[in-house]
C-alpha cells in the first residue's frame, strides 16, 4: 500500500509531536521526581550489618511530593544513619526549608552531614548547619571523624570539606583515628577522591566506601553517555568505582542545578549495608 506524501507527513508529524512530549515528561517529570532507589550489600555477614542512606544533592528550595515520599520511605527504611553528601541547599534563605524537610524524617535517626560547593555559594556556616542539625540527631563533619556504633559494631565516619570551594584535609580529618575500625569517607566532589586514595596507600585504613556526589549523573546526558560534569568531578560520573585503595560510589543525586531537567540521569537515592 503506497502512502502518500500528505499522509506520511501527517504521520511523521504525530510521531515527532509524541517524541517530544515523551522526552518532555521524561525530562521535566519522570526523571526528576520518581526516585530510583537503588540497594548495595557491602556487608561480609548477615549479622548485625549497619544500614545506610545517602541523600545526595537536594538543592532544597522548596518541598514538593516526592521529598514527601523520600522521608516516607526513609523512616520506613530505618537506617542506622544518613549521610548528606553535600549541596542540601543552595540558597542561604532556605534554612527553614531544610527544616521543613528535616521535620518529616524521623528525628531519632542519626545524621552526618558535609559541606558542598553550594552551601558555600549560600554562605551557610558549619556553626549554622549544626544548629539546625543538632535538633535532628545530626552532626555537620568538616574535616574531622566521628565513630558511629551500633551494638558491639563501631565504624569511623569521615566527613571532608568541600573541593571546589573549601580546603578538604583527608589527613586532618583522620587524625587520631582508630584505624582497626572500618571507615566511611564522605567526600562531596568525587575528583578528590583521587588525592583520598594516594593518601590512603599510607595510611592504609580499611575504607569499604567513599560516597560521593556532585555529578548528577551528568543531570543531562546523550543517553547515558557523559555530555558535561562540573568541576571537580574529575573522570567520574555515576555508580561504583574501584580504585587503588577504595571503593567510591558517586550518587546521581536528588535535585538539579541551571535547568530545572533530567535526562537518563534519573534522580537517586542509595541505601548501603555494611
Amino acid at each position: 500500500m503506497k502512502i502518500n506524501r500528505r499522509l506520511f507527513i501527517k504521520r511523521l508529524f504525530i510521531l515527532s509531536t509524541t517524541l517530544v512530549i515523551l522526552v518532555y515528561l521524561d525530562s521535566y517529570w519522570f526523571e526528576k521526581y520518581i526516585i530510583d532507589w537503588n540497594e548495595f550489600d557491602l556487608s561480609n555477614s548477615s549479622k548485625n550489618k549497619v544500614k545506610i542512606i545517602q541523600l545526595s544533592d537536594l538543592h532544597l528550595k522548596d518541598i514538593k511530593y516526592f521529598h514527601h515520599t523520600i522521608a516516607e520511605r526513609i523512616n520506613k527504611e530505618k537506617p542506622d544513619f544518613i549521610a548528606f553528601s553535600g549541596d542540601t541547599i543552595s540558597r542561604r534563605n532556605t534554612y527553614p526549608i531544610l527544616i521543613e524537610f528535616l521535620d518529616l524524617i524521623d528525628k531519632h535517626i542519626p545524621k552526618y552531614v558535609i559541606l558542598g560547593n553550594k552551601e558555600y555559594d549560600a554562605k551557610a556556616t558549619v556553626d549554622d548547619l549544626n544548629t539546625i542539625f543538632s535538633d535532628y540527631n545530626g552532626k555537620v563533619l568538616k574535616n574531622e571523624n566521628h565513630v558511629f556504633s551500633k551494638g558491639n559494631r563501631a565504624i569511623n565516619i569521615v566527613g571532608l570539606d568541600d573541593f571546589l570551594h573549601g580546603k578538604p584535609d583527608f589527613e586532618k580529618a583522620i587524625g587520631k583515628i582508630d584505624k582497626s575500625l572500618e571507615t566511611i569517607v564522605l567526600n562531596h566532589c568525587p575528583g578528590y577522591t583521587d588525592i583520598i586514595d594516594k593518601l590512603n596507600l599510607k595510611q592504609q585504613l580499611n575504607i569499604p566506601m567513599v560516597l560521593s556526589g556532585h555529578t548528577h549523573g551528568g543531570q543531562i546526558t546523550f543517553f547515558g553517555l557523559k555530555i558535561y560534569t562540573p568541576g571537580g568531578s574529575g573522570n567520574y560520573l555515576k555508580g561504583w568505582y574501584q580504585l587503588d585503595t577504595i571503593k567510591m560510589y558517586v550518587s546521581k543525586g536528588i535535585g538539579t542545578t541551571v535547568l530545572p531537567l533530567r535526562f537518563f540521569a534519573r534522580a537517586e537515592v542509595a541505601i548501603f549495608y555494611i
